[in-house]
């Protein structure tokens, strides 16, 4: 057995508390059901408005919720490097559905490949205004790509962050919000990265069909309220009224989806932040060492169960969400876009943790073998250990696993207790903590491991490399952020906080960027 697999196994063994000698794979009839109401509660922390109460979906209304079902997919080609006959080869298949049981799931590789669907599911389809980030006629032009900016596989030729489905015979169409649209990343050389943060363009994909339904539409006033439908749905958190909230509602239509064309790959305005505070898509490899969850640690990660529950909420189940008596979906079940009044049955759920769990790092290009390359990395960790960047950055993991309270934030005096926190706040922008409904008052402390295959930097993104991370000139206001650069025509401006290593000589600080690219 190669170490990777050992690994793999003692990982699972501990986050799925597997009894000793039992099969791998092996589902306890006494599994726990994964929405149960003391559960949920306990998965989240407040949020920063500590008058704003929380409630989620119940345990009834949940499991009331339909099933998705989950079809087989196929490869999304660059137009004109499909194989010969391929789309009407696919207009020709019948539906055919993934069904898996826990009889079926007798071995790891079973469950990983069941998973790997469940990773690869779409929440919904191009014919869906909700779900059409990616829709058929756009994988079939040129334009889009070039345009918006999705990277292919080189050596397949095939575009990674979503698939086409069949699900009427005749009839293909795109997969969208899939996990894998938002951690699915190409590096420069071609290597595609399953779990990372994602770099497809997430936002400027939604810009591009914006600026279409426009032309479409013909009338101004009819397309901004059309295109604005979901704003609430999405982004609405009515009792906090902050500049940037009421700046984000007052928009024109040509501002609002220029503020969408501006969000960089690695960045997005995913549903609770908004499209002038958008927030860094996370790396999943190494999840499993982590103690929370998004940027703002939003939510505890306890085990596999609020994996779990962190996948279902985000996957749907958070448009139900009470907070106070706002709710993003509305007040009843029937509310929300088709696409999201669904949910993952339980075993896709178990499924999709243990693949997640066992993502691991691509081959790291960085790591030191020569013996300049070694002395170097050999001061950089000297700088490193005398900065003391290991009380946040914590061996093995890269990560203290704790979280640092945002300037003009109030810790609650029950939280100490509670979670674990750091005596201090590192001085970040802390918009995305207050102004939006993922906001804790908190942001987590990041892992340093793989760091070099990740981009933009920062809660928000708004440095592209660890270049400029450490590049004092960051901190002043007539900085050019290299990544999000913010609200459209502020290009200039401080990325604040964080001054650690930022007076470092020139040598020191190209040793220690060389230690962390060795992660």
């Amino acid at each position: 057995m190669s170490a990777v697999v050992v690994a793999v196994v003692v990982s699972l063994a501990f986050f799925w508390r597997v009894a000793p000698g039992a099969p791998a794979g092996a589902q306890s009839a006494a599994e726990p059901r994964v929405w149960e109401d003391d559960a949920i509660a306990s998965t989240q922390l407040p949020l920063a408005d500590p008058r704003v109460r929380v409630t989620h979906l119940s345990a009834a209304d949940y499991y009331r919720l339909p099933v998705r079902p989950i079809y087989e997919s196929y490869p999304i080609y660059e137009p004109g490097r499909e194989p010969a006959g391929y789309l009407e080869d696919l207009r020709m298949r019948a539906p055919r559905l993934v069904d898996s049981s826990s009889s079926e799931l007798a071995s790891e590789e079973a469950w990983q490949r069941f998973g790997s669907s469940v990773f690869e599911a779409p929440l919904g389809y191009d014919d869906d205004p909700f779900s059409s980030v990616i829709s058929f006629e756009n994988t079939r032009d040129l334009n889009w790509y070039r345009t918006v900016g999705v990277r292919v596989d080189p050596a397949t030729r095939v575009m990674p962050y979503a698939r086409y489905v069949v699900r009427v015979k005749g009839k293909i169409e795109v997969g969208n919000l899939a996990c894998a649209m938002c951690h699915t990343r190409v590096l420069e050389d071609g290597t595609v990265i399953r779990g990372a943060q994602g770099n497809f363009p997430f936002d400027r994909s939604l810009a591009f069909g914006m600026r279409a339904a426009v032309r479409a539409i013909g009338n101004i006033e009819q397309a901004a309220k059309e295109l604005r439908a979901f704003d609430s749905l999405l982004f609405g958190m009515p009792w906090r009224q902050s500049s940037l909230v009421t700046t984000f509602g007052s928009l024109t239509l040509q501002d609002y989806i220029a503020a969408y064309e501006a969000i960089p790959p690695g960045v997005a305005a995913r549903h609770g932040t908004s499209p002038l505070l958008p927030v860094q898509i996370p790396d999943l490899i190494g999840v499993q060492n982590r103690r929370y969850l998004d940027r703002t640690g939003l939510v505890q990660h306890r085990d596999a169960g609020d994996l779990m529950r962190y996948a279902a909420l985000n996957q749907g189940a958070d448009f139900f969400t009470r907070y106070g008596t706002f709710v993003p979906g509305g007040a009843t079940l029937q509310d929300l876009p088709p696409s999201q009044a669904a949910r993952y049955s339980d075993l896709e759920l178990r499924a999709l943790a243990r693949f997640v769990y066992s993502l691991r790092p691509p081959h790291n290009p960085h790591v030191a073998r020569t013996t300049e390359e070694r002395q170097l990395a050999a001061r950089g960790e000297s700088v490193f250990q005398r900065l003391r960047c290991g009380r946040c950055h914590t061996p093995p993991a890269f990560t203290s696993n704790s979280l640092t309270r945002v300037d003009g934030f109030q810790v609650p005096s029950d939280h100490a207790g509670k979670y674990q926190i750091l005596d201090e706040s590192v001085g970040t922008d802390p918009s995305l903590s207050l102004d939006t409904r993922r906001g804790t008052g908190y942001y987590k402390v990041p892992s340093l491991r793989g760091v070099w295959y990740r981009g933009p930097l920062e809660h928000n993104g708004s440095v592209a490399t660890l270049e400029d991370w450490f590049d004092p000139r960051r901190l002043l206001d007539s900085y050019q952020p290299t990544g999000w650069k913010g609200i459209s025509g502020h290009a200039r401006r401080a990325v604040a906080g964080h001054r650690f290593g930022l007076n470092l000589s020139t040598g020191d600080r190209g040793a220690l960027i060389a230690f962390l690219k060795t992660l």
